[in-house]
């Protein structure tokens, strides 16, 4: 055998050991009463979901799956249909699952991974709240509760969700993977946490990005959260001092507002005269902003023709976020820049989101949110 032809073995040989000694995770599990159906195994990375592999289960439901063990903390899935079950991987090199079918998000039994329990829990929690959040939207569209109504009840269950999973879940255990989890979860389709305009949250987000950073500060979940964090501090943070533009107050006493809208049209309130007008102060990035939208809605399209305008006045820190959730609106949307410094949000005394206001056909302030017991019959009454 020549000396060239015995190295390239050696490398050969070795190459092969290196590959099959890659660590992997495993996991295993049963899912009864699915025989024929496929259960998939996808990645939640930052970037959106990722499939990585699938298989179709036999009578006795059993799986198993190995992938690439992540240098640090990640997310995954294991799904059938629309139905999910979310666990994390770090250290762990098996988890087991069983579950049934029927119940397949929400009955699962998990062990191996305490992250992963942990998480059931968040998600449990979450379809609680969900619930909740979908009776106040029902008993709201069937008039069982008024608009003001709504509202307040919406903030309290959602304030208490996040005073529940802030106590017992971030601020507990900042370093592990499930107070991670616990930031990105969503009612409506929207963060519950938010990272950008809520100090408290804010805290939330620097309490796990800074835990993260010191086990694995090369990892792209760490680069992504203390960049949020550092965003959010400089949107919350108090600006210097310097002289406030003071919108300004027209013959009618109302205090006008400036801004331009989607396509860059400057829209001021003060020309709506002669319309009844809801101004309304708002942020797309709450959680409560797709239920007020939907009320907010249902008002437009009863009263537009008979005279109401609404001038939604957002506060998104993001301007691309913005236009793209204010783009089917049929209502006056206008951003203002400056987020919760603004003028406008100072003289108006706007003190939570949504805030809003009734402005009478001669431009006059008549009423404030916190003072309206039933909205519609009130904006009936101005018409």
């Amino acid at each position: 055998m020549k000396k060239s032809d015995f190295y390239f073995i050696i490398l050969f040989a070795l190459c092969l050991f290196s590959c099959n000694s890659e660590q992997k995770f495993n996991v295993t599990g049963t899912v009864a009463d699915s025989e024929g159906r496929t259960i998939y195994l996808e990645a939640s990375s930052i970037e959106g979901i990722v499939p990585l592999d699938s298989m179709k289960l036999k009578k006795d439901g059993t799986f198993k799956f190995s992938y690439k063990r992540p240098e640090s903390p990640e997310f995954y899935r294991l799904r059938i249909e629309d139905k999910v079950i979310n666990f994390s991987v770090d250290s762990t090199e098996l988890i087991e699952i069983t579950a049934l079918y029927r119940d397949f998000p929400v009955s699962y039994v998990i062990a191996g991974s305490e992250n992963s329990a942990k998480i059931k829990e968040l998600s449990l929690l979450q379809i609680a709240l969900q619930k909740k959040v979908d009776a106040l939207v029902e008993a709201s569209e069937k008039g069982r509760i008024n608009a003001g109504a709504f509202e307040d009840s919406l903030r309290s269950v959602i304030q208490a969700y996040k005073d529940t999973v802030r106590i017992n879940y971030i601020f507990a255990a900042p370093n592990k993977a499930f107070a991670y989890y616990a930031l990105f979860q969503e009612v409506n389709g929207f963060m519950i946490f938010d990272p950008f305009s809520n100090k408290d949250d804010i805290k939330c987000f620097a309490a796990v990005a800074t835990s993260l950073n010191n086990f694995y500060p090369h990892a792209d979940r760490s680069k992504n959260l203390y960049n949020m964090v550092i965003k959010g501090m400089k949107n919350t943070r108090i600006p210097k001092q310097k002289t406030m533009d003071v919108p300004q107050i027209n013959e009618s006493g109302i205090i006008d507002i400036d801004l331009k809208d989607m396509r860059g049209v400057d829209r001021k309130l003060s020309d709506l005269k002669g319309k009844v007008v809801l101004l309304d102060f708002t942020a797309y990035q709450t959680a409560v902003s797709v239920s007020h939208n939907f009320m907010l809605r249902e008002l437009y399209d009863k009263y537009a023709s008979q005279g109401l305008e609404i001038y939604q006045v957002s506060f998104d820190t993001d301007e691309h976020f913005w236009k793209t959730s204010a783009d089917n609106l049929p209502w006056i949307c206008v951003r203002d820049p400056n987020g919760v410094y603004s003028s406008a949000a100072a003289v108006y005394n706007v003190q939570k989101l949504p805030t809003y206001f009734l402005v009478n056909r001669n431009n006059e302030l008549s009423a404030r949110d916190e003072n309206i017991k039933n909205l519609e019959e009130t904006i009936k009454k101005m018409l």
